[in-house]
């Protein structure tokens, strides 16, 4: 055997040797591709991703469910069957479910489109999509060591009667503000449009077979590889965008380092200038699409203004800002939130959208302004059941004399010394007494009789109003918003 022959041998060879202890713990994948719509045109590349992306999450060592052309009842279904088996295995379990199909958002939250979905105004869509914040809850809500979640989903919107209002592309998830151990990767920046790619598969999914090939690449870095390959491949149309909350490291094929993941340090944007300057455009615009931060794309944009590539950076950073000022609207869920967005940016595709909701939320109370401090005050003054000083009586009066430190309702104190319930029974008891008779005169007088006058005080319990404000008698309204991951 050759020397290039044996060398060629004992390659694969060591990488599936040292892929082999990453493969310790249970690798469970989910594969979804819709291409088979009923009501839209059908797109020709994601049941081509999920075979392809089967194909290498089973080399990578995951036992790997898919699943292709799927309605709402066999999408939820598929969701489910998959969160039982993450949950068969234990809590150390490596979950990933990538989609590749149509995706669009809706007042501010993402929702997964099925075959057989059908909208004719834009309400019908949370009734015939699968919301992507339950399907990250679902998993959130299952012991895993950790969750992948790669959406190959903001393709064009193909619904024209609800496109005008529902944004372009799809709205940010952070995966910072959810459950560690969390990866969510979108195939384009939050507000774009991915493309389906002319080939065999999409630019990002391409782009993602080639990078989670290679041997002991942390998972950041073959994101950062999978951006860039994208950016190049659509000139600089489209560039994937991921959010992370991860504490420990993950390799497709390679063992993880051990221990807790180390975040790197962030750059400033003066910092970003002094590396980025003097660089030939096309290198600067990789560093920085590699790195994807905000002070990176600040820093490029003013260095590059007058490029292309400079122009695409701008876009991307005023599209990405604007959207996470939406998503700060969107967690507030209040007329005020979306008045301030509207007040920041008043035109753009999420006008319509914003102020559609301050007319729905117009007249709901602002919670956040209800559970401030004077409500609490408020209760203080107000409930008897809070701590007061004990009444002084006194024995040989029957006038009960309450004087308190605290401020008391008038109502309570009248109530307390209201005399009726003292003199009532003196009263029954002087009408019931049987008249005296002959036969009773020679007997000695009877003892004195005694009245024994007892005053009770107490104050009725007063439930704390629930959750953004509620009934000032105790009936507490649960009232809040959804959350979004």
């Amino acid at each position: 055997m050759s020397y290039r022959k044996l060398l060629r041998a004992i390659i694969p060879a060591t990488i599936l040797l040292t892929a082999a202890p990453a493969w310790a713990e249970s690798r469970l994948a989910l594969v979804i591709g819709q291409s088979a719509y009923k009501s839209v045109t059908a797109l020709p590349n994601p049941g081509n991703d999920a075979k392809a992306m089967t194909q290498l999450l089973t080399a990578s060592g995951f036992e790997v469910s898919s699943a292709s052309d799927l309605t709402q009842s066999e999408m939820r279904g598929a969701f489910s069957d998959f969160a039982g088996k993450v949950a068969a295995k234990g809590s150390d379990t490596v979950a990933l479910v990538f989609y590749a199909g149509h995706g669009i958002q809706v007042d501010g939250e993402n929702f997964l489109i099925p075959t057989d979905v059908d909208p004719r105004r834009e309400a019908d869509i949370p009734m015939q999509a699968v919301r992507l914040n339950d399907v990250l809850n679902t998993f959130a809500s299952v012991p895993s060591r950790m969750r992948f979640f790669l959406l190959d989903s903001c393709r064009n919107n193909p619904f024209p009667a609800v496109s005008r209002s529902t944004g372009s592309g799809l709205a940010i998830v952070d995966a910072k503000v959810g459950a560690p151990g969390t990866f969510v990767s979108f195939s384009t920046s939050p507000g774009a449009v991915a493309e389906d790619g002319s080939g065999a598969n999409s630019p990002y999914t391409t782009a993602l077979l080639e990078a989670a090939k290679q041997p002991n690449i942390p998972i950041e870095e073959t994101f950062k590889r999978v951006r860039v390959a994208v950016n190049k491949a659509t000139d600089g149309r489209q560039t994937p965008w991921d959010s992370s909350s991860l504490t420990e490291d993950f390799k497709f094929i390679g063992a993880a380092a051990p221990g807790p993941k180390l975040a790197a340090a962030k750059k400033t944007v003066q910092e970003w200038t002094r590396e980025l300057r003097g660089k030939p455009v096309e290198a600067a615009n990789e560093i920085m699409v590699a790195d994807g931060s905000d002070e990176s794309y600040e820093a490029f944009a003013a260095l590059y203004a007058g490029t292309t590539r400079g122009l695409q950076a701008r876009d991307w950073l005023d599209r990405h800002r604007r959207l996470v000022a939406w998503n700060r609207a969107v967690l507030i869920n209040t007329a005020a939130g979306y008045s301030a967005f509207l007040a920041q940016y008043p035109d753009s595709d999420l006008t319509i959208t914003a102020r559609k909701m301050i007319e729905r939320l117009r007249y709901r109370p602002e919670f956040v302004a209800a559970v401030a401090a004077p409500v609490q005050n408020a209760s203080l003054n107000t409930c008897p059941c809070g701590p007061q000083p004990a009444p002084q009586l006194q024995p040989t009066q029957k006038k009960v004399d309450v004087t308190p430190t605290k401020k008391v309702e008038p109502k309570p104190a009248k109530r307390a010394s209201k005399p009726k319930p003292t003199r009532e029974p003196e009263e029954v008891v002087v009408v019931r007494r049987p008249p005296p008779t002959v036969v009773y005169q020679a007997a000695p007088p009877p003892p004195p009789v005694s009245i024994g006058i007892g005053i009770g005080i107490g104050g009725g319990y007063r439930r704390d109003p629930g959750y953004g404000g509620g009934h000032p008698d105790g009936g507490g309204y649960s009232g809040g918003n959804y959350r979004r991951y």
